[in-house]
């Protein structure tokens, strides 16, 4: 079965997302921050590796985007497969910036099926 990190600081998002992905058969574990996310992805043991994260971009700590930077450094595949999701304006995202430059990002709020589309789109 494949394996999500859901990385929010919001309790009821990562409720939501975990039932969500569970009922679509997938193995879930949860972060609260960018450390908590960094300290499960860079565990030793294999049998932990996530097919997919979906994290925040707006975290106490680490922030979404800096764990993206990190595992683009040290796990580049992982971060291929990282959902950005945030509750910012990604069509007012400077051009440089990451909402405008990482192929995977969800405006909050965004339905199931907007979710659905962008997990099939990682794992093609």
């Amino acid at each position: 079965m494949p394996r999500v990190l859901i990385v929010d600081d919001e309790p009821g998002i990562r409720f939501a997302l975990k039932r969500w992905f569970e009922r679509q058969t997938w193995i879930v574990e949860e972060a609260e921050d960018g450390q908590q996310a960094l300290r499960l992805v860079e565990r030793d043991d294999a049998v932990l590796a996530f097919d997919l994260i979906v994290s925040d971009l707006h975290l106490p700590g680490i922030s979404g985007e800096e764990l993206l930077l990190k595992l683009q450094g040290t796990q580049p595949a992982l971060a291929a497969r990282l959902i950005l999701t945030t509750g910012d304006s990604v069509q007012d995202a400077a051009p440089d910036s990451v909402l405008a430059t990482h192929p995977h990002v969800l405006q909050k709020p965004f339905d199931l099926s907007t979710l659905r589309a962008a997990v099939e789109r990682v794992m093609a």
